[in-house]
């Protein structure tokens, strides 16, 4: 599910902005004066660490960090919020693509992330041009035309890592992932208590929600995108559906990425949770209203029983897809959809 808005940007504002962009990020004297003695201060104590992370076919490759990486470009929600959230925005020289606002409390730190709003994604010219020494993106985003090949980067010294529920080759996109993820940020940046706090928060609401519910009838759950004259439904292998299965939930319609309304009808979920996505710029009051409309004002829907017991509820697309420090925000809300007695 590979989200891009290049419809949205002009070829000539493409060209512009790359030729300027590079430019624009650079650091000043004074910053990279207080970069190398902070990278020098890190690189003392610091331990060489291997991750292993994935390529463009989905392949497993291993890098081996020696420092602390200093020149980070970040490229998507995910990626420039969890530097955000591990307190590593000092170390991000650019950073691209944002769907949706940064969240309140990571405002400040977005602030310092050198965001590059003229263009969504960078080509490797660009990225080149930066000479960065880590690039940390999405999967899809890791290709010869886009951001480039990463063992071309590797092999020149320059780290990649891709968030692993976007690793191509149709793997599970799972909870596990998004916390192995944040964990390997700290192992990278040497910020592990910080990470494992993070997942630590993760997993206990995942815990407390699991012995809360115990005892009680399942729930079925549907969680689904409608897309034009389709519904996109959340599986079994999607993050939404394993974070429905580890609140205790049933999956309505564990199979399959599409399903039409006789489809919807047939399964008739207790629960169905409708996926937006509030683009900068938009209303997300609106957005909100029209994509939830569209299950719960359909004639051809009335019978079903989420729609008859006002149980139709909202769910952010970047807090169940590739969600980083999100995934707290998909836990709960799911949770609190599925089990809303245990909020009351």
């Amino acid at each position: 599910m590979f989200r891009t808005r290049w419809h949205r940007i002009t070829v000539f504002t493409i060209a512009c902005a790359l030729a300027l962009c590079a430019c624009g990020v650079q650091p000043t004297d004074s910053s990279e004066n207080t970069m190398a003695s902070q990278a020098t201060a890190e690189t003392a104590s610091y331990q060489p660490v291997t991750i292993t992370n994935y390529d463009f076919t989905g392949k497993e490759v291993q890098h081996t960090y020696t420092q602390v990486p200093q020149r980070v470009v970040a490229v998507y929600q995910g990626s420039i919020e969890t530097m955000i959230a591990l307190g590593l925005e000092d170390h991000v020289i650019a950073s691209y693509g944002l769907d949706n606002e940064v969240k309140p409390e990571w405002q400040e730190g977005f602030a310092a992330m050198h965001y590059q709003e003229t263009v969504f994604a960078p080509d490797k010219e660009t990225i080149t041009l930066l000479q960065p020494d880590m690039i940390l993106s999405w999967g899809s985003l890791f290709g010869d035309t886009m951001l480039g090949d990463v063992s071309a980067w590797n092999e020149k010294g320059v780290a990649t890592y891709m968030n692993s529920n976007t690793r191509p080759g149709g793997y599970p996109r799972t909870l596990e992932n998004e916390y192995t993820d944040i964990l390997n940020l700290g192992r990278i940046f040497a910020v592990e208590d910080r990470a494992q706090a993070l997942v630590e928060e993760m997993q206990a609401e995942i815990a407390r929600t699991e012995e809360a519910v115990q005892g009680k009838e399942t729930v079925r759950v549907a969680v689904v995108e409608p897309m034009g004259d389709s519904i996109s439904n959340y599986g079994a292998n999607t993050l939404a559906g394993d974070m429905v299965t580890q609140l205790g939930g049933e999956l309505a319609n564990p199979d399959g990425n599409e399903m039409s309304k006789e489809d919807l009808l047939a399964c008739d979920p207790d629960v169905i949770f409708v996926v937006y996505m509030a683009y900068s710029g938009d209303d997300p009051e609106s957005v909100m209203a029209s994509q939830k409309a569209v299950i719960t004002e359909d004639p051809a829907l009335a019978s079903l029983s989420a729609v008859q017991n006002d149980r139709v509820y909202l769910v952010m697309l970047g807090d169940i897809y590739a969600a980083g420090p999100r995934t707290i925000d998909g836990i709960q809300t799911l949770a609190a959809g599925m089990y809303p007695e245990l909020s009351k």
